[in-house]
């Protein structure tokens, strides 16, 4: 439930520019049959947006539209977000239903980093939160996966990024013919896991998730590693992390 009463003149506002989205132009009679605002009350929000650069008015026509303005609204929403969006819910749904916790990562420059996880509502999570958590792309299964399954020169750039790093977890990746052999693997198995020896206490299984065939981002579930074994693991959960991957690639198509 709210904590408080919604802001009418707010929902008035977006409800108006929705009905700008609607047509290039729009008379006052149309915006009025279109959203019940009163006519006087749609003077004074159209009036407030012109000065914020947001409508525009056709005095010509007595009419009004949207203004360049309009895309400031926009401009701080991108991949992260979107995917977040997308992936939220059924992300959600599968860990109310499986119980272990998920996360969802992009990369972010010589890793990947978590933008999202389960783990408030996972009764089975060894940690308090890792959102923000940088993740190596060649030791941790959320950046493997990503690794695998990213375009050949973006992984070019990325190996050859992490040959000069100094992190033991991406110390596979000095090792050229080892890394291209386990990435081979994941590509092959369509799944990737954590590298041996790193966090022992724990386990991850993660996917890609792609948008017009390129992967943005990767998807992982995390096991307590005394109640499941790798082999477990994915034998149990392979498939719901697949059919996870599809469908949150099938709602960022509709977004």
């Amino acid at each position: 439930m709210n904590s408080f009463s919604p802001v009418r003149s707010v929902e008035r506002a977006i409800d108006l520019l929705l009905a700008l989205n609607r047509q290039p132009l729009s008379s006052l009679d149309v915006l009025h049959r279109q959203t019940g605002i009163p006519k006087p009350t749609l003077v004074r929000l159209l009036e407030t947006l012109q000065r914020k650069e947001l409508v525009a008015r056709a005095p010509q026509y007595g009419t009004y539209g949207l203004a360049s303005g309009v895309k400031r609204l926009s401009s701080g929403y991108h991949g992260v977000p979107r995917i977040v969006e997308a992936a939220a819910e059924p992300v959600e749904a599968l860990t109310k239903k499986i119980k272990w916790p998920l996360a969802v990562a992009v990369p972010d420059y010589d890793a990947v980093i978590v933008r999202y996880s389960s783990i408030p509502n996972s009764p089975l999570a060894l940690l308090h939160s890792t959102i923000n958590m940088r993740l190596s792309l060649a030791g941790r299964a959320l950046g493997r996966a990503y690794l695998a399954f990213c375009g050949r020169e973006e992984r070019k750039a990325l190996l050859d990024i992490l040959r000069l790093s100094e992190n033991a977890e991406d110390a596979l990746a000095h090792d050229r013919r080892a890394m291209a052999a386990a990435l081979s693997q994941i590509r092959k198995q369509g799944y990737a896991l954590r590298l041996p020896g790193i966090r022992p206490v724990s386990g991850t299984l993660a996917v890609p998730v792609f948008e017009n065939r390129r992967v943005i981002a990767s998807v992982g579930m995390t096991w307590i590693a005394s109640v499941l074994s790798n082999e477990q693991a994915v034998e149990r959960y392979l498939e719901p992390m697949l059919a996870l991957s599809r469908e949150v690639t099938e709602r960022l198509g509709k977004l």
